[in-house]
């Protein structure tokens, strides 16, 4: 099982530690807010991060702006604001695209590709749900589950 986290914003929540427990990977879409949000997540599996509108200063500069991993036989696609994806990810082989920023928790199928968005695990904003996302990837397909936080 893939943890999938996005807009932190600087805040890691026991609730979040407890949902990633057991998880292989954690996916983290950014709006990372600071470094030592990802130390956290490492503690708990390795971390893939990209870097996201907030995420300025040196620690921020290593990060990608978009990732692609490898999972299960399948290709995952990670940016931050999927408004920017500039490519059709059916045809470039994606199965998956994992965003985050509008801190609107989505899980998606469309032409073939799940669109996961596990919503703002940070700072509550406005009357979204804090949550986070747990990704399946199986021989038979790929399937998310968003998990409410608080």
């Amino acid at each position: 099982m893939i943890g999938v986290i996005s807009d932190t914003h600087g805040l890691v929540r026991p609730e979040a530690i407890e949902a990633l427990s057991g998880v292989e990977m954690i996916l983290h879409a950014g709006d990372i807010g600071k470094p030592e949000v990802l130390d956290e997540l490492n503690s708990i599996a390795p971390v893939t991060a990209i870097r996201g509108n907030i995420d300025k200063g040196e620690w921020a500069g290593n990060l990608p702006e978009w990732e692609v991993i490898e999972a299960g036989g399948i290709s995952i696609y990670m940016l931050h604001d999927l408004k920017e994806i500039d490519l059709v990810p059916e045809s470039a082989g994606f199965r998956v695209v994992v965003s985050g920023h509008s801190h609107k928790p989505v899980a998606e199928e469309r032409r073939g590709v799940l669109y996961l968005n596990p919503g703002s695990a940070g700072p509550r904003r406005f009357s979204l749900p804090v949550c986070l996302a747990h990704l399946r990837v199986a021989k038979t397909g790929v399937n998310a589950d968003i998990i409410e936080l608080l």
